[in-house]
């Protein structure tokens, strides 16, 4: 779901003198929002729901009821609505709260103003995923499934293909007897979740997940009308029995980049247009080659190359479903892409909750599977949802948990790797990435690094230029080490050591910090912190010439200054120059 508060216009509507300070508040924080105002706050009410995409009443829940009980519609249609009271304690999410965004505008909302969400779909308020907000569009009897899921009634899961969906509770299964694919006349009389690109006879009992799977390949002339472009691209699709729900996007030549009428296809669909060079068209084999469009444009295929090289480039896993399709002025030819895994790599900040980023906790719930180290998982069991599968291993497992997050993606799952701190800094990111392939969609959530959280805690020891040297020899000879510590140390960088000290590696900080020595003054500031932001946390500050390396363990950040740090009324500054000061 975008954020509301960067993408979208927010009504703001306000009956009295601390409804409009609660709404000018938001205002200020919100550069779409604004005050809405009429003869009437009903009046303002009703021009704030006809002009906004998103509405934040500060009146009585009732009131607003009243108010726009006739105005309703649909709720892919209707503006999201969020109530606060008088005195902003809470923020109800009373419309939109899936599909229009309610419910994320009243957590953003209490976030600003101090007041509770009150959040009451069914589906958040258990932890489950509701259909409606898994990206992808969703049809039929989407209530009556979804209400199914919660009671616990089985609910069959009926795939054309391995898609990483997220965790989905243990009443919803594959059917024993068959081997995937969203069979209609599977599981008659229940309850059934499809995922499918194709066109399938609904009923009360089943609802329809539709994968981004298509791509739909498009070539034209100059001047092409809209009008035929959608009329035939329809027509195929309908004639293949494919649902254009599925479309991932429309895909064609870059000459055609400009062209109004496959543009204007896509924008009403709501998909992109990507393009490609006639380079890259021309290298893709296609059943039907034409050495007039070779010449005219570059390339002897433009909508089967192009639906088969779809919105990454990859045509290696696009199986060519229909071919290319003309009338007078275009052609089109449809393409089904493989589903791919998803292996998110998520650093879940030093340790402190509310120093984890919303994007950490929503990938943990996007995921169907959790891997990561025992100690780390621990302290993000409260995120999962329901039916999440969790692979917990112990310190010195790193290969191994790479390898089984991988191996989990690449057959289709989507999954969650966590590590502490930021994940790509001395954690998973670079394990996993060494063995994930094309088979695998990456994305990578940052974290709260131990070192920005020591350095909060010291002061400011990294307002300039900083190091950070890991000190274990576990998988770098100690050689290589010491040289990157001389090379900080003749350079002057703050430098940050991580791994610094443990029961069987007690030597190495001492090592470090006389190579250190060598080139700061001895009275150079030093920090040690331990647990940062966790339980048992703790800040010791030294000099280069009277640390005790025994204060420091695997859980501290040892930040050493460069020959400018200094302390200032008890906490560590390393100044950035600026010419203001002298």
């Amino acid at each position: 779901m975008p954020d509301l508060t960067v993408t979208t216009s927010i009504g703001l509507v306000a009956a009295t003198a601390a409804g409009r300070r609660h709404a000018d508040t938001l205002a200020a924080a919100w550069p779409h929002a604004r005050l809405v105002e009429g003869d009437t706050v009903a009046d303002a009410l009703r021009s704030a729901w006809a002009g906004c995409d998103a509405v934040v009443a500060f009146l009585a829940t009732g009131a607003v009821v009243r108010i726009l009980a006739p105005l309703l519609g649909d709720k892919h249609s209707d503006p999201a609505v969020v109530v606060v009271d008088e005195a902003a304690r809470h923020a109800v999410a009373l419309l939109g709260g899936h599909a229009g965004g309610g419910n994320d505008l009243a957590e953003q909302v209490g976030a600003l103003l101090d007041a509770r969400p009150v959040i009451t779909t069914a589906t958040d308020a258990v932890g489950l995923p509701g259909l409606d907000t898994l990206g992808w569009p969703v049809q039929g009897a989407v209530a009556a499934v979804s209400r199914a899921i919660l009671d616990g009634e089985p609910v069959q899961l009926i795939a054309d293909a391995d898609w990483p969906l997220p965790a989905l509770p243990p009443n919803v299964q594959p059917p024993a007897d068959t081997h995937g694919g969203a069979d209609e006349d599977s599981a008659v009389g229940g309850y059934r979740l499809l995922v499918t690109d194709r066109v399938v006879p609904l009923d009360e009992r089943t609802a329809v997940l539709r994968p981004p799977s298509l791509v739909a390949g498009v070539g034209a002339s100059r001047g092409v009308p809209a009008e035929e472009v959608a009329e035939l691209l329809h027509r195929v699709l309908a004639e293949a029995g494919l649902h254009p729900a599925s479309l991932r996007c429309l895909a064609s030549a870059d000459v055609k980049a400009d062209e109004a009428g496959i543009r204007s296809t896509a924008d009403a669909l709501g998909v992109p247009l990507v393009t490609w060079p006639a380079t890259r068209l021309a290298a893709i084999d296609v059943p039907h080659p034409s050495e007039v469009v070779r010449a005219a444009v570059g390339t002897p295929s433009v909508a089967e190359a192009a639906a088969l090289l779809g919105a990454d480039g990859r045509a290696g896993d696009a199986t060519l479903l229909v071919g290319k399709t003309a009338t007078a002025m275009a052609t089109v030819a449809v393409a089904r892409h493989a589903p791919r895994g998803r292996l998110a790599v998520v650093g879940l900040g030093p340790g402190a909750p509310d120093l984890r980023t919303p994007r950490a906790v929503a990938e943990l719930r996007r995921a169907a599977v959790v891997v990561g180290l025992d100690q780390y998982l621990d302290q993000v069991r409260d995120v999962f949802r329901p039916g999440t599968r969790v692979l917990s291993s112990g310190l010195g497992a790193e290969e191994a948990r790479a390898r089984a997050a991988v191996t989990e993606a690449a057959a289709g799952r989507a999954v969650a790797l966590v590590g502490s701190g930021d994940a790509g800094v001395y954690a998973m990111a670079s394990p996993a990435l060494e063995y994930a392939d094309e088979r695998i969609d990456v994305v990578g959530v940052p974290g709260v690094t131990a070192a920005l959280a020591a350095g909060a805690l010291l002061g400011a020891p990294l307002g300039h230029d900083h190091a950070y040297v890991s000190l274990s020899d576990l998988h770098t000879p100690w050689e290589v080490i010491a040289r990157r510590v001389t090379a900080a140390a003749e350079g002057d960088f703050v430098t940050v050591f991580y791994n610094p000290r443990s029961r069987a590696r007690d030597w190495q900080l001492g090592k470090a910090l006389g190579i250190l020595a060598a080139h700061r003054s001895p009275d150079t500031p030093v920090g040690v912190v331990r647990n940062a932001s966790r339980p048992g946390e703790r800040v010791h500050l030294a000099t280069v010439a009277t640390l005790d390396p025994a204060v420091v363990d695997m859980y501290s950040v040892v930040v050493v200054g460069n020959s400018d740090t200094r302390l200032v009324a008890g906490r560590m500054v390393t100044p950035r120059g600026y010419r203001w000061r002298s």
